[in-house]
């Protein structure tokens, strides 16, 4: 008997260990990072230079993604640097798919504003799909000018 329950204790010890690596989370960065600048430019007066760059982190098992930006502002005037602010962090995002599997991702950011962009910058467009499957769905998420974001998602035919 004594043999039988360190078999099992064994057995039960092995699979409190493997249960958080089956379980594990795997997160890989979007291959898409950019970045954009604008600037400030007046003769004889201060000049400030903003750029911004946005990234994405995507949990491959479950869908979920984050968005994060990092920021750095410049201020300088003709002759030294007088200022050097920075800032960034990630939002979490939800899910794009219900339920779990074997994920891949891509997102992009829309172009800035002097482009002919209708709703100017804030926007991104997201790509994932299913490792295991033909599985492809595409969102486009826009700030509303409001506060809030549109999203919308839609799932790829295959003809």
């Amino acid at each position: 008997m004594n043999h039988v329950m360190k078999i099992f204790l064994g057995v039960a010890l092995s699979l409190v260990t493997l249960a958080p690596v089956a379980l594990a989370d795997d997160f890989k960065l979007s291959n898409n990072q950019r970045i954009s600048c604008s600037r400030g430019l007046a003769p004889g007066k201060l000049n400030t230079a903003t750029c911004k760059s946005y990234a994405y982190i995507f949990n491959v098992r479950t869908s979920e993604y984050f968005r994060c930006q990092v920021s750095l502002a410049l201020t300088r005037d003709n002759k030294e640097v007088i200022n050097v602010q920075s800032d960034g962090g990630c939002a979490k995002r939800p899910r794009i798919f219900e339920t779990d599997s074997n994920y891949s991702f891509d997102a992009t950011e829309t172009e800035g504003p002097n482009t002919n962009s209708f709703f100017g910058p804030g926007g991104y467009a997201v790509w994932a799909s299913d490792n295991t499957a033909q599985k492809v769905r595409g969102c486009i998420i826009i700030s509303s000018g409001l506060g809030s974001d549109i999203s919308k998602c839609l799932d790829m035919k295959f003809e």
